[in-house]
């Protein structure tokens, strides 16, 4: 039975929890609540709606956009690292932002080799505007992208000293994947791929910037591929759209082949529900995920949409299975509790202030934003181990270091702390008063993972009211409510709410998503 046949009954709220935890960087409360009794197809088509053109970065010295701008040295990359999070961090509940990280790590281009911050933004409105639509359109794009042309060596790349960079990496990371190629097909599809070259890299005295064709380095010789490819030649071609046709081509034929659907719906099913590929997983729903790719010529969102309803997305046991990575962890947290982020256009300073924050932390857990480490993306996605990747001695402390700091306010903006407001999230719960029922229900938000009786009880008897009668945190929550501006009465429960999330962030089930 196919593990793709999809889930038609209304979601549960754990389920609504599930879904918003995969599809977004964290979800709040009331995003749960909007989602519980929603079917998946329903819900889906929420997290799948268009979204509104981000905003372009901007300088804080001026408060103008830096994109329609010559380049400057004297900017620091940080501010187009600092926007891309501030998007995750305010993005309204869409699967827009997750999945353009998908594809930024499967188009790897990082901004320390490239080196031009326009460069690496126009990359990134590209892969936002593809996220969800043809992925041969999306193919196409990217190998003319300036970015890549630099990061590799695309414009490099010209009739008789082909470099085999880009080509090598198009059919081994970024289509028909290792074992499905040979040596004699990364040499052809980089003939295909000679002459296209970037332009106005990091120019100072001119804000156009972008990529051109040049027909007379182009390899206008028939170029044939191997039985891999059913012996396929593609024709040379001269003149302004040669470059064109026969990329257009080489990205058909490899779209022909089985193996390329099977390849990016591994990736997906890797970066959304699990790094453990079995023979069951391989037939009953990867196969058919593919098959559904190549029935709808290669559009995306009908993979997305089958993947995220499917009975196999919502299987209890893969609640959890997944360690949370670093981005995850930093900004679900901000989002999970409703923290304010300071106004884009009207507190740049601020808004970068907290982003920079929190890109240290995330680069501190071992991914840095805009910069993984090689062309493969972060290990944790492709390397044996998979997500246990994100774990060492060296990241499980920086990521306690930083939930402490999160939870106790610490983190501050213009020397102002930031101090999650633990009530609003608690009144919302069906019984705040009750310390089993409130504890059931918030440990149920944040946590993906279900506890036990008697890790909820230890949580109540010794980190809520340590050594305490249960009545007590039921007294102080019914004095608080009934007197909600006393200071004194708020930060009685406001404290023992604190200390209970300090210890849930630092439990093992916090870590999984």
């Amino acid at each position: 039975m196919s593990l793709l046949l999809p889930v038609t009954e209304p979601l549960s709220t754990p389920q609504a929890a599930h879904l918003l935890r995969r599809a977004t960087f964290g979800a709040s409360s009331a995003h749960i609540r909007q989602f519980t009794g929603l079917t998946p197809g329903e819900a889906v088509q929420r997290l799948l709606a268009d979204t509104p053109a981000a905003p372009a970065p901007l300088d804080p010295a001026t408060g103008q956009t830096i994109m329609d701008k010559a380049f400057n040295r004297n900017l620091s990359n940080n501010l187009l690292k600092g926007w891309w999070l501030g998007l995750m961090l305010t993005e309204p509940v869409s699967l827009r932002e997750k999945t353009t990280l998908f594809w930024q790590n499967h188009f790897v281009s990082t901004i320390a080799e490239v080196q031009d911050y326009r460069f690496m933004h126009r990359q990134n409105v590209m892969l936002r505007r593809n996220a969800f639509g043809n992925f041969r359109t999306f193919v196409m794009e990217v190998t003319k992208e300036p970015a890549m042309l630099r990061y590799l060596n695309g414009n490099q790349n010209v009739v008789g000293r082909p470099n085999e960079n880009y080509a090598r990496e198009l059919l081994e990371l970024f289509t028909i994947g290792r074992n499905n190629y040979n040596e004699d097909d990364v040499k052809a599809a980089a003939r295909v791929l000679t002459g296209w070259a970037d332009t106005g890299f990091r120019n100072e005295t001119t804000a156009t910037f972008g990529s051109l064709y040049r027909p007379n380095q182009h390899d206008t010789t028939g170029k044939t591929f191997s039985s891999f490819f059913q012996s396929t030649v593609i024709q040379g071609r001269s003149g302004d759209a040669g470059g064109d046709l026969e990329l257009g081509e080489l990205i058909d034929m490899i779209l022909r082949q089985p193996e390329t659907a099977r390849n990016i719906v591994r990736k997906m099913y890797r970066w959304f529900i699990n790094a453990d590929l079995t023979a069951e997983i391989e037939k009953d729903f990867i196969e058919p995920l593919a098959q559904v790719f190549r029935q709808n010529q290669y559009e995306i969102k009908p993979v997305l949409t089958a993947l995220f309803t499917s009975r196999h997305f919502f299987d209890t046991n893969l609640k959890g299975a997944i360690i949370k990575s670093p981005l995850e962890l930093i900004v679900g947290s901000w989002r999970t509790f409703g923290m304010s982020v300071p106004d884009y256009t009207k507190e740049t300073t601020n808004f970068y202030a907290l982003a920079n924050t929190l890109l240290t932390r995330s680069r501190e857990q071992q991914m840095d934003v805009l910069d993984q480490p090689t062309v493969f993306g972060y290990k944790p996605y492709y390397d044996t181990g998979y997500y246990e990747i994100w774990i060492n001695s060296n990241t499980l402390a920086m990521r306690g270091g930083y939930t402490d700091s999160f939870i106790n306010g610490n983190i501050r903006v213009s020397n102002v702390r930031q101090i999650p407001n633990l009530l609003p999230l608690v009144a919302a719960t069906s019984d705040p008063a009750d310390a089993v029922k409130m504890i059931d229900e918030l440990t149920g938000l944040v946590l993906a993972v279900d506890l036990s009786r008697s890790q909820k009880d230890f949580l109540i008897d010794q980190v809520l009211v340590p050594g305490l009668p249960r009545y007590v945190w039921s007294d102080e929550w019914n004095n608080y409510r009934n007197d909600p501006t006393n200071t004194v009465k708020q930060m009685a429960v406001q404290m023992k709410l604190t200390s209970l999330m300090q210890y849930v962030f630092r439990m093992a089930e916090f870590q999984m998503t």
